[in-house]
């Protein structure tokens, strides 16, 4: 009887342990999808809404890698104020952050049913994206799949959809609040974390981190891609981050970290688990090799039938599927004029999906090859290609509202008349083009920004297309070339280029700010006028220097842009314009420079009371 009641007591306190713990620390539970919370509250999905307080504010870890490397685009993905992201990590709203660098992310969480969470919203980028995927690879393990299919059951997982993210974050308990817990920060694991050193990195004790987590100190294990919370007096700072350079262990990703130095049992334990595992890993590589070439072989069997060029092919990974002229064909009932959208682009149906297919008479193969390696939201979506009797078809993503210039000139439509769009497509471009400048290898020049190759989806995002001018930016491909002043759009080329053909990242620059002042003006690039021929970013430039400077722009900024807040934020994307019109190239803004404008620009529209499109909030 002794025994049964010390082993209940000892049963007991087990409980209790876990009980008065912030969490329960939810393990590799987290890396299963299929679970679900219907037996109650599970910290596998986020964690429970028992704190002090119904909401907070609270940080979370995030490691950047491109594009995600930025104030811009980091604040984008998780929602958060790039002010207060610039001024917690100690950095400028142009930096760029080094990969794997740690990045405080400020957010407010809050109690949504029985979970806490921070919302944000992602974009599917593409049909090759799950649940899974964007909650441990994109969100790097601060959502779950879980969370991510219960809160988008309906929504699906459809290119252009807009997700529901919920980020694990939480509050502290009246119990961490009274041993002076102020905020609690959401870390994701490292391969070579442990309780330890996470603790003292961020000046927690180890027990205020092993009972905010539930986990017991004596016999801790904590895994990579899994989260913890970490219990703190003050804010982080950025001087408690650090860049991760180690790179992953050759195992599985579920492999445990022990905080506690293992013993020669728990070695051997393991080396008994682990040479089965290594030999179940071997040959499942080599069943995914077999798989792989033959499939592999099946795809160039198909390709040769449908008789694509060689130099095409050379451009052509996996992931392109390659069309057979007679579906583009059926698509397009025989590509009809009642199909044409353009000079030479369609639209069509192709196994359920409304894509866009251009017909090219020139080689495309220095197209597909750099389409191939860009990834970005806001470039268009190269999704196959075809050849039939020396005529090229690619096949883009479907943009339901066409390009920029189409929608200015359309004054009637509704969505016209909120004016936050204006910025939001002016952003949406300028993050295409710092990605086309940054974080391409080598980096390119797009030089044919206008707003013809604007184009702009359901929910009037844009995206960059027509990359058949685009070039290396490497200095020596940098060069004049006899052809330079046919090539591009008249209204948008920069002084450089007109008088030398240089080819540099800032001739992007310069048409963009072309492009913000057919956004403030309504006006195209070129327009007549008693007539003439005007160019618009001529006639802004002479008006700027007129003495009656202030009066002619207010005369010239669209109309629909009219209001004491709104005329203020038109002038400040006037001046960002006329920063980017430099006669000099060194003297313009660089793209980065051109993000963190757009972002205090939005800022302030945001703030306002004026109507603004509640998608883009």
């Amino acid at each position: 009887m002794d025994q049964f009641r010390f082993g209940f007591f000892i049963l007991l306190c087990v409980f209790m342990h876990k009980f008065h713990a912030q969490q329960s620390y939810s393990g590799n539970s987290i890396l299963n999808c299929s679970e679900n919370d219907e037996t109650g509250s599970s910290s596998a999905f986020l964690y429970t809404c028992n704190g002090e307080k119904p909401s907070c504010q609270a940080f979370l870890i995030f490691k950047s890698y491109p594009p995600y490397d930025s104030i811009s685009t980091i604040s984008n993905l998780t929602s958060a104020d790039p002010l207060e992201l610039a001024h917690i990590n100690n950095i400028s709203l142009s930096t760029i952050f080094p990969a794997n660098k740690e990045v405080i992310v400020p957010v407010n969480c809050s109690c949504s049913g029985q979970y806490y969470q921070a919302n944000t919203s992602y974009i599917i980028p593409s049909m090759q994206v799950d649940y899974f995927s964007i909650a441990n690879n994109t969100y790097q393990g601060l959502s779950t799949c879980k969370s991510l299919n219960k809160e988008n059951s309906d929504s699906g997982l459809q290119v252009g959809s807009v997700l529901q993210v919920p980020l694990r974050c939480a509050c502290p308990t009246r119990n961490q609040t009274l041993n002076g817990t102020k905020f609690l920060m959401t870390y994701v694991v490292d391969w070579e974390d442990t309780i330890h050193d996470i603790s003292k990195r961020f000046n927690a004790s180890m027990e205020s981190v092993g009972d905010a987590n539930g986990i017991d100190l004596d016999d801790a294990l904590i895994f990579p891609f899994t989260t913890v919370l970490v219990p703190l007096s003050t804010k982080p700072s950025s001087f408690q981050t650090i860049i991760h350079f180690q790179q992953p262990p050759a195992s599985s990703p579920t492999t445990p970290i022990d905080v506690i130095k293992p013993s020669r049992k728990r070695f051997t334990v393991w080396l008994a688990i682990g040479v089965p595992l290594l030999a179940l890993f071997l040959l499942l590589l080599l069943m995914f090799l077999h798989h792989k070439k033959t499939r592999e072989a099946a795809r160039k069997d198909k390709r040769k039938k449908w008789e694509l060029p060689n130099d095409v092919l050379v451009s052509i990974d996996q992931n392109l599927k390659v069309y057979n002229f007679k579906d583009l064909e059926a698509a397009t009932e025989n590509f009809s004029n009642k199909y044409k959208m353009g000079a030479s682009v369609y639209r069509g149906v192709l196994k359920g999906e409304l894509l866009a297919i251009k017909q090219m008479s020139k080689a495309v193969d220095k197209e597909v090859s750099l389409l191939q390696r860009i990834n970005h939201f806001n470039l268009i979506s190269l999704r196959g290609a075809c050849e039939h009797s020396g005529v090229f078809y690619l096949v883009y993503e479907f943009m339901e509202n066409g390009s920029l210039k189409e929608w200015l000139q359309n004054k009637s439509c509704q969505k016209f008349q909120v004016r936050g769009y204006r910025i939001h497509i002016a952003l949406d471009v300028a993050n295409g083009l710092h990605y086309l400048h940054n974080f391409t290898t080598p980096a390119y020049v797009h030089k044919d920004i206008c707003s013809d190759n604007v184009l702009l989806d359901r929910d009037l995002r844009a995206k960059i297309s027509n990359f058949s001018l685009a070039r290396s930016a490497e200095r020596e491909d940098s060069r004049k070339s006899s052809m330079w002043s046919s090539l591009g759009t008249k209204g948008y080329k920069a002084p450089e280029y007109i008088e030398y053909g240089l080819v540099t990242p800032e001739m992007d620059i310069y048409a963009f700010g072309v492009l913000l002042l057919e956004l403030i003006t309504g006006k195209p690039a070129v327009f007549m006028q008693e007539e003439k021929e005007v160019l618009l970013s001529e006639r802004i430039l002479t008006i700027m220097k007129g003495e009656n400077a202030d009066a002619e722009i207010d005369r010239i900024i669209d109309p629909n842009l009219k209001g004491h807040l709104w005329m203020k934020l038109a002038r400040q994307m006037l001046k960002l314009s006329i920063d980017c019109l430099a006669e000099e190239p060194e003297s313009r803004l660089s793209m980065a420079e051109v993000v963190s404008y757009l972002l205090r620009i939005q800022l302030d529209a945001q703030r306002s009371e004026e109507p603004f499109p509640s998608e883009w909030r």
